[in-house]
């Protein structure tokens, strides 16, 4: 947390949860992935420290999600499920489309319940790129329906918006993390995120929009411009909905505090009833807690 950070706007309700953070240990202990430049340079921000975040904000449970940093070695993030154990936590991991059943298996008693397909927010347009994405979205998805896991989307607006029609037709749950990318300053009305709102609204498949890395898509300081987009997804789907920290925030730790993102939602949704939904009922239903 921030040094001179406000107060929590309001106490998180019994149960609720962190839908999507981030844990770091020592970089000796944990090595960053070599096949690919990182994308930021990797705090150490250990469970401890999460922890009195959560703490201070009121969260009980928890959703540890892999950084790209790690690329495919999830035993950082594992090692911290752990710690808390299945009652409490779950976990979205980034495999291999072949990793062998026993694994997986493991991985599940562990409180793993999705896959992460990840390519960074920033990244250039290419255009038809989603289609080299689908043999693996694929096989997830069929990997995915076994376990009764989810797929985990995270990209940039372009990517989030070629990769609609395979959203509509996936057979597993979805999310898509920081409401898919699009950018705020373009508004609720921008077509890929009406699209986007129709499918998680339509019911055919299980998608949810994730409140996360507000930062990431809205104009800082104050984010005000996200205020539209969020309203517009509690009015189509209020039941597929999850909100994240996205702690520690990363190459944007020294511009935003982790209390005021949390406060965003207390704006977005003024209706205790509405956060309720958001931070305990809906990733329950998702998450299985």
């Amino acid at each position: 947390m921030h040094e001179n950070e406000p107060p929590p706007a309001f106490r998180a309700p019994p149960l609720s949860c962190d839908a999507h953070f981030h844990v770091f240990g020592p970089a000796e202990r944990y090595p960053y992935a070599s096949s690919e430049p990182l994308r930021y340079a990797p705090p150490v921000a250990e469970l401890a420290d999460y922890m009195a975040l959560a703490r201070h904000l009121g969260i009980e449970r928890f959703v540890f999600v892999q950084p790209s940093a790690y690329g495919r070695d999830n035993a950082c993030m594992l090692d911290a499920m752990k710690q808390i154990g299945p009652q409490r936590c779950r976990g979205i991991v980034d495999i291999e489309e072949d990793a062998p059943d026993v694994l997986l298996a493991e991985l599940d008693a562990i409180g793993v319940r999705g896959v992460r397909i990840n390519y960074s927010p920033v990244k250039p347009h290419v255009p038809g790129f989603s289609a080299t994405m689908l043999p693996r979205i694929r096989r997830l998805e069929a990997r995915c329906i076994e376990l009764g896991w989810h797929l985990d989307f995270l990209g940039p607006g372009w990517l989030t918006e070629e990769l609609l029609p395979t959203f509509a037709s996936l057979r597993c749950p979805f999310s898509v993390a920081h409401m898919g990318m699009f950018l705020a300053k373009d508004g609720p009305a921008q077509p890929g995120f009406l699209k986007l709102l129709e499918i998680v609204r339509g019911g055919a498949v299980q998608g949810y929009v994730k409140f996360t890395g507000t930062y990431r898509m809205a104009t800082p300081p104050g984010f005000a411009d996200a205020v539209p987009m969020a309203r517009a997804v509690i009015e189509a789907a209020p039941d597929r909905i999850i909100w994240g920290s996205d702690y520690p925030h990363l190459s944007f730790a020294d511009q935003v505090g982790s209390v005021q993102l949390f406060n965003l939602l207390k704006d977005w949704a003024p209706e205790e009833a509405m956060r309720r939904k958001i931070l305990v009922d809906n990733p329950a239903a998702l998450f299985g807690f």
